[in-house]
Parts: C-alpha cells; sequence; structure tokens
C-alpha cells in the first residue's frame, strides 16, 4: 500500500471545510450587513461601506475554498485513475473523497457568489 494513503490520517472534515468557510461567509455577511445597517448607516443608508467588508470576506473565503478544492483535486488525481472510483480498495476510497471534496467545494465556491451577489444588487439598508 502506497505511504500517503494511509486511512488513519484522512478525516472527514476536509470533506466538511468548504461548506463550512461557505456558512462562515453566510455569517459574517449578513452579521455585517445587519450591524451595519442598524448602527452605523442608519435604516435608510448606504450598504457601500458593508460592501468592502463584505467583498474581503467573498475574496478570502474563496481563497480558502479554493485551496481545499487544490486538495481535493490532489487527492482525486493521485496515482491516476479512471472513474468511477467505487472499488473496495483504500486507493478509490482516497479518490472518492478527493473526487467528492472537490466538488463540494465547487459548489460552496458557487453559493458564496450568490452570496455576495445580494451586496452587490441591494443598494441601501430599506
Amino acid at each position: 500500500m502506497n505511504s500517503e494513503l494511509h486511512e488513519r490520517d484522512d478525516s472527514l472534515w476536509r470533506l466538511a471545510a468548504s461548506p463550512l468557510a461557505w456558512a462562515g461567509h453566510l455569517l459574517l455577511s449578513y452579521c455585517t450587513a445587519a450591524i451595519w445597517c442598524e448602527k452605523v448607516a442608519g435604516r435608510a443608508g448606504s450598504l457601500s461601506g458593508a460592501r468592502v467588508a463584505i467583498a474581503i470576506y467573498t475574496a478570502c473565503t474563496l481563497v480558502v475554498i479554493g485551496g481545499f478544492g487544490w486538495r481535493g483535486y490532489k487527492r482525486h488525481t493521485l496515482l491516476g485513475s479512471a472513474l468511477p472510483h467505487d472499488a473496495d480498495t483504500p486507493e478509490d476510497r482516497h479518490r472518492f473523497l478527493g473526487f467528492a471534496t472537490l466538488l463540494l467545494s465547487g459548489l460552496s465556491a458557487l453559493a458564496v457568489l450568490y452570496q455576495a451577489l445580494a451586496a452587490v444588487i441591494i443598494g441601501s439598508c430599506r
């Protein structure tokens, strides 16, 4: 067995990391907008300052998700193999988890972009 495939070192947290980053982005974005509108700009104020913060959150989150997606891609393509990864071997389990991580990272990145789009479209705190 390949020394890179020790299953005791594998963790399902890597699989859940991208959706967790997406959830963190959602929490930070909406809390920032709520606090900005209530405490700083007022109910009829502009979201311009909150937009900057949300843009920074979005960029940082996409970098994090991209990193996890890249690691998933590397796991998926380890030792080269064709789909499907459905054999009961450590190599195929390793590749399957990498592929699932890659797909969840793509979904999470798309969701983060849609969340950030709300800050672009909505111009005021109303």
